[in-house]
């Protein structure tokens, strides 16, 4: 086993109680020295988990830097346990806040790609409703989704999409990204209009940095410029990648993605 394998230490927690309790799956690296700086955390996008390229590439960021990085699966996703059907932002918030609460990191930059991006200033909503947690130095969001189920979603709906919503509580269509056809229920979409982030103001009290691809078939870049119109009183940076797709995954897409972060951690 290498050095910066060993380094990465895999757990699995429980969160909520009774019928609700799951087994949510982790991978934390240890930074190098105590006062090594930020942890880096990732929130992936719907149905992504913890293995794919760009959390991978955090990862290996954090472990040039000497800085800890978090990694985890959302239940019904990756190696986490739990029924995706049961799967909403409440839910999938509660997950990440309490895997943070197990790292007890003393300050965080948190990098949400895609419904990640949702999840990210969810975390901060309820980090801040709470009056305790670690320091959010800064956040990078890739394609970010926030309100995707109200605004990208709904109002996308078929007929049959919306009749199969009403009678099966669920309705699916065919995924770009694999085999299994995407999900999305009932419970999400109700569960999402209490989630809503865009209603007003988004105070995140920190810098933000926003990669957007043009050519994103799922999130369109104006729904980046519309989260750019509710951060007014951050320091907001937003990259249009006219050539860049949802995934931005390509190297160069990479290579953006780690300037990023790295440029929040020097100012931390």
């Amino acid at each position: 086993m290498s050095t910066a394998a060993s380094s990465i230490e895999t757990v699995t927690i429980t969160v909520g109680s009774g019928d609700q309790a799951r087994q949510i799956a982790t991978q934390s690296r240890r930074s190098k020295t105590e006062a090594s700086g930020p942890a880096l955390m990732w929130l992936g996008g719907y149905r992504s988990d913890m293995a794919g390229t760009k959390a991978i590439e955090m990862d290996r960021l954090a472990d040039t830097h000497g800085l800890a990085a978090i990694r985890f699966d959302y239940s019904g996703h990756g190696q986490s346990g739990g029924d995706f059907k049961d799967g909403t932002i409440s839910r999938w918030t509660e997950e990440a806040l309490s895997v943070l609460d197990h790292e007890a990191p003393e300050s965080v930059i948190l990098i949400g790609s895609s419904m990640g991006g949702w999840i990210a200033l969810r975390l901060i909503e309820e980090i801040r409703r709470r009056g305790n947690g670690p320091e959010i130095e800064g956040l990078v969001l890739i394609a970010p989704a926030p309100d995707f189920t109200i605004e990208l979603i709904e109002p996308q709906l078929t007929d049959t999409e919306r009749h199969d919503l009403a009678e099966k509580g669920y309705f699916e269509e065919i995924s770009e990204y694999s085999p299994d056809p995407n999900i999305f229920t009932r419970k999400l979409f109700e569960d999402g209009e209490k989630n809503r982030v865009l209603k007003g103001i988004v105070e995140t009290g920190c810098p933000v940095h926003i990669l957007q691809g043009m050519n994103d078939p799922d999130v369109p870049y104006t729904h980046a410029l519309k989260l750019l119109e509710h951060l007014p009183s951050d320091d907001v940076v937003l990259t249009l990648i006219r050539d860049g797709d949802h995934r931005l995954s390509r190297p160069q897409d990479l290579e953006r993605m780690t300037a990023a972060i790295e440029e929040i951690v020097q100012h931390c």
